[in-house]
């Protein structure tokens, strides 16, 4: 039963590759922005746009993605499955870094299918197939040769069936190959988020669980939105050291995210202080880089 899950992965493996191949050749990804209302993003997250952003990177992956896909049907040398194995730990990377700093932003895992905002079913996704990529390396048979010489074929067309249906249940590309969603989903930086959400998402998370004794105020000093998140700036105190505490929080319509940072409270944070309203404009006397200052430090 072993040697059938084994042989399983490298045909699952080979087709999604081939599957991959196919949609960033023919399907070209929309282009994503590097800055988010001029708060640059983390080297992570830049690494990954950009990647996602070059058509030629795009062309040359699914050309390499294609080449793995027909090597694994072809061959069972080791050095093909270990170089499977690596893509798609990359791979979990890649999508892990645009979960965490481009909620906004589609993976462009299968080209312009990929469009959808990354969520926990394509980072896990990755891992199951990371996964799959591993347990193949001590798979008998190439991808051809288990279709012609595997006798246990009924176990291995239960096993490959359960797989694919999983693949598919974690896949938001079908939606988009078949036009089965009911409405294109706003981006969360054009989103309407109210700003009671905001306090909700905030008071419900751990980040503000780590910081709220410190939190010397029920009311922010200032409160403003920029791209995916909005920032508000709390006073706070630790003995006898003044803070202000920074929250970002995700203005995704789900898995919304909560980050804080405590910086030194004697940044100016510039006129309008203390009025606790949200704008998405910055004010009269409101000073842009410390605003972008404290927005790179929430994120």
């Amino acid at each position: 039963m072993v040697t059938v899950v084994q042989n399983a992965q490298v045909l699952l493996l080979a087709a999604v590759l081939l599957a991959a191949c196919l949609a960033k050749l023919a399907v070209r990804a929309p282009a994503e922005a590097d800055h988010v209302h001029g708060v640059p993003l983390p080297a992570g997250a830049r690494q990954a746009t950009v990647l996602r952003n070059s058509r030629s990177a795009g062309v040359g992956l699914g050309v390499m993605e294609g080449v793995l896909g027909l090597a694994l049907l072809v061959t069972s040398h080791v050095s093909v499955r270990i170089a499977t194995a690596v893509g798609f730990a990359v791979a979990t990377w890649a999508v892990s870094e645009l979960r965490a700093h481009r909620p906004d932003a589609g993976c462009g895992c299968f080209g312009g299918l990929s469009t959808k905002p990354v969520g926990r079913r394509t980072v896990a996704r990755a891992m199951l197939l990371t996964a799959a990529a591993v347990a193949s390396l001590w798979a008998p048979y190439a991808g051809l040769d288990v279709l012609r010489f595997d006798q246990a074929r009924v176990g291995l067309a239960l096993v490959l069936a359960v797989e694919l249906a999983l693949f598919a249940a974690l896949s938001p590309e079908l939606a988009t190959l078949f036009g089965r969603h009911a409405r294109p989903r706003t981006s969360c930086a054009r989103r309407r988020s109210p700003l009671a959400e905001t306090y909700a998402t905030l008071r419900d998370s751990r980040a503000w669980a780590r910081h709220e004794n410190a939190v010397t105020s029920a009311v922010p000093v200032d409160v403003w939105r920029e791209g995916c998140w909005r920032f508000l700036v709390f006073p706070g105190r630790r003995g006898e050291q003044a803070l202000e505490i920074v929250f970002a929080v995700s203005t995704a319509e789900r898995d919304r995210e909560v980050r804080a940072a405590v910086v030194d409270a004697g940044v100016e944070l510039g006129a309008g202080a203390g009025t606790g309203a949200d704008h998405d404009v910055p004010r009269a006397g409101d000073d842009p880089e410390t605003r972008t200052s404290l927005a790179s430090a929430a994120l």
